[in-house]
């Protein structure tokens, strides 16, 4: 009954920037049979240090900014939490500018260069600053990026935001191209110096890569699809720049909202087939695992089962169900009892088929694929799951028997593959099933002895052709002699 660690633990990888990590699973217990609920927590070692997206950063300071002016220098990224994140920053010793930690309403840390003393472009035109940022570990971790500053002449109005912070709300299925908000900046000077662009200061690669800003208008626009399970949220820093190279900052809060997106997920862990027909009433004859990843009342799933047969399904912590014995199981009436209704929907759990290969690595990568079917259009099945759902709605039309190939290969070289045939029914009712269940094993039987016969004749047919020809080419081989 020893849980072990199997391989290498790594937090970052397995729960990101959250403050708490955790691992659940499910233990399997047979005899008797029954499923136990397992969390382990992952606690954070100072395995990261803090990194700037960039090595380099480049600000133009106009030389009439006023002593006290503060400038955003980006925020470096510590994957550890706790004490051993992103605790502070330091500047390397100058006459000019100093650095002060600024702590966002998340949680983040950023750097914020503070101008001392004012700065003259004839006698400095540029400075090289390093700035370091430190965690707090023991012993502490830290990463440095270079800043060049370059100063400018007189622009002595930098641009201002209508609004510090801005919030907007963003559905998860909202498409590419989709208008997130309006920003709007202005400038009290003139000419060069007061014409705004609009940008995206120094954030996360996979921010970057999900909104736009309009560079004229200011206008931030979607341009990648959203997943509220994968990030609920996203603060973008928007920079409006004039002419003569002054930068306001602002900060924009979008909130994914949840959408019904994701079909719950069945999984079966156990299945114990076949029963005896004189089993206890409440014994547990499967085990099944139900998950949405949707939140909230779209994440909440109730499971039953269809069909008459004297079965039961009972809810059990963590996510799982038990199919236990309802009533008396009697084979001479109900040899089987078997997933398809004709009112199914496009998505309906089928079966689920599983494959071992004892081969590891690439070896043991599997894949499944219907090759054979009774009706193409109707099934499908999971790439790397396994599961068999209905393609589309069941219709009237459909054959009440079905019968579906599925193949798994592995990616070795060459591949290796194995098959297994599905026999599926789709009735209403137990009873509109059992003629077609009970006719299945026949028609099987019937079917194999037609083959046999098919491959006899073929047989004798062939034997008596080769015979013919090798008779006619020895007469005529004789007659030409």
């Amino acid at each position: 009954g020893n849980l072990y660690v199997s391989e290498r633990l790594d937090r970052e990888e397995l729960c990101g920037d959250s403050a708490s990590c955790s691992v659940s699973f499910e233990a399997l217990v047979h005899n008797p049979l029954n499923v136990f609920h397992v969390q382990v927590e992952i606690q954070d070692v100072n395995d990261n240090a803090p990194r700037f997206p960039q090595e380099n950063f480049q600000l133009e300071i106009n030389e009439f900014t006023s002593p006290g002016a503060r400038f955003a220098v980006g925020v470096a990224e510590d994957a550890d939490v706790g004490s051993n994140s992103l605790q502070g920053y330091e500047l390397q010793t100058n006459g000019y500018f100093a650095v002060e930690v600024k702590e966002s309403q998340e949680g983040s840390k950023f750097a914020e260069l503070v101008l001392r003393r004012s700065l003259d472009r004839e006698s400095e035109n540029s400075l090289r600053l390093v700035l370091t940022a430190l965690d707090g570990g023991d012993p502490p971790r830290s990463g440095t990026a270079q800043l060049w500053i370059n100063v400018t002449d007189a622009n002595d109005n930098p641009p201002v935001f209508a609004q510090d912070r801005y919030r907007a709300s963003l559905r998860e299925d909202a498409l590419p191209g989709s208008t997130v908000l309006n920003v709007s900046a202005s400038d009290a000077d003139a000419g060069t110096n007061a014409q705004i662009t609009y940008g995206f200061g120094k954030m996360p690669a996979k921010v970057l890569q999900k909104f736009r800003v309009d560079a004229k208008r200011g206008t931030i626009t979607l341009y990648e699809g959203l997943d509220f399970e994968d990030t609920r949220g996203y603060v973008l820093l928007v920079e409006a720049r004039d002419g003569g190279g002054l930068v306001a900052h602002c900060k924009v809060e979008v909130k994914v909202l949840d959408v019904n997106d994701n079909v719950p997920e069945i999984t079966i862990l156990s299945l114990s087939s076949p029963v005896p027909e004189d089993v206890p009433i409440g014994t547990v004859v499967a085990l099944l695992n139900v998950n949405d990843p949707d939140s909230g009342e779209n994440g909440q799933v109730s499971c039953e089962l269809s069909g008459e047969a004297p079965l039961s399904i009972v809810a059990s912590p963590g996510g799982s169900y038990k199919v236990v014995t309802a009533s008396a199981l009697d084979r001479e009436q109900a040899a089987e009892h078997r997933v398809v209704p004709r009112s199914a929907e496009a998505g309906y759990l089928v079966a689920k088929v599983v494959a071992v290969d004892a081969d590891a690595g690439r070896n043991a990568w599997l894949s499944y694929e219907l090759v054979q079917a009774s009706e193409p259009a109707l099934f499908r099945v999971g790439l790397h799951s396994g599961e068999v759902r209905t393609a589309r709605a069941v219709a009237e039309r459909d054959a009440a028997k079905q019968c579906l190939v599925a193949v798994v290969k592995d990616h070795g070289q060459p591949a290796l593959s194995a098959t297994a045939t599905l026999h599926v029914v789709l009735a209403d009712s137990l009873q509109e099933a059992l003629p077609e269940l009970s006719n299945r094993d026949a028609v099987s039987e019937l079917t194999s002895d037609l083959n046999l016969i098919l491959v006899v004749s073929l047989c004798v047919v062939s034997f008596l052709f080769v015979s013919t020809a090798i008779f006619v080419f020895f007469f005529k081989y004789r007659r030409s002699r």
